[in-house]
């Protein structure tokens, strides 16, 4: 049977199975149909919005005296605080809340959906009623300081200890719900599978779900370590702000603002280049998941 091809393709595209689809162009360029003037304007004043402060930090900075004020020992005392509370406030959250998120993901019980949002609401609360509500709790006469302190003689609050407890407190959602997500993620087969053959519950968790969601663990650890770092609400109201005590770097930037304006710059150009350095590390588990 001899199929008649006219000039439109119809027939071709009929043996193929239907008409051919014709991609559309969804932009040509900034002034082209696809780029609503509406919507340009905007955007591109959003983006002047988060960039030129940026601009301005680098623009500013004391380049020439940058080392010096980097070196000296007041700078370097709070960086090295802030490294040293930073990594302490993301091991207790890996430590506690690795587990947290695995029951999250993996167990039902009731109220789940409540445990969840109270998970979470470090997130949005702000970090000065964080700082008000470890003091409630851990302080001298707090409902659980008061018995540390009576019991054991042990304070919390302004020490070197609380700093870290402050920094894990708003630090540890980001690792939960990235560890949540990616155990959701996980096909629970494989776990299922390590059961039958003999395998505890702790031991496929151990042997076959951990290496499994090791890179949503590295990357919620990486995104805590970072939030803590740049903590200072709950910082400054619970551990308060002690030089080599309990001031890190974002309490030393808002202290050297008043008095030393370069060396506040130099100290948020440190933080900005942790940004920077958390984002870059981060790329290509983003690019991934989009």
């Amino acid at each position: 049977m001899t199929v008649p091809v006219d000039k439109s393709g119809a027939a071709a595209d009929t043996l193929r199975g239907g008409p051919r689809r014709r991609r559309v162009r969804t932009g040509d360029g900034a002034g082209g149909r696809g780029v609503p003037l509406p919507l340009l304007v905007p955007a591109l004043i959003g983006l002047a919005f988060l960039i030129v402060p940026l601009i301005a930090l680098l623009v500013r900075a004391p380049w020439r005296s940058l080392p010096d004020l980097l070196t000296s020992a007041e700078v370097w005392q709070a960086l090295r605080l802030s490294l040293v509370c930073a990594t302490a406030a993301t091991a207790v959250s890996l430590v506690i809340g690795v587990p947290l998120a695995w029951l999250l993901a993996r167990v039902e019980f009731p109220g789940r959906g409540l445990v969840r949002a109270l998970v979470t609401l470090p997130l949005v609360l702000p970090p000065v009623v964080g700082g008000v509500a470890l003091l409630m709790a851990l302080g001298r006469n707090g409902i659980v300081g008061k018995w540390l302190d009576s019991s054991f003689g042990i304070t919390l609050p302004f020490t070197t200890t609380g700093v870290v407890i402050a920094e894990a407190f708003v630090a540890m959602p980001f690792l939960v719900i990235s560890v949540e997500g990616t155990l959701r993620a996980a096909d629970p087969r494989y776990e299922e599978a390590a059961a039958t053959l003999g395998a505890s519950r702790f031991t496929a968790f151990r042997r076959v779900t951990l290496p499994l969601i090791a890179p949503g663990i590295a990357a919620g650890a990486v995104l805590a370590w970072a939030r803590a770092l740049g903590e200072f609400g709950a910082t400054i109201t619970f551990a308060g702000n002690f030089p080599g005590r309990t001031q890190t770097m974002p309490l030393a930037v808002y202290l050297a603002l008043q008095s030393d304006p370069e060396a506040a710059i130099a100290l948020s150009l440190v933080l900005l280049a942790v940004s920077v350095a958390v984002l870059a590390g981060l790329r290509d588990r983003w690019m991934t998941a989009g």
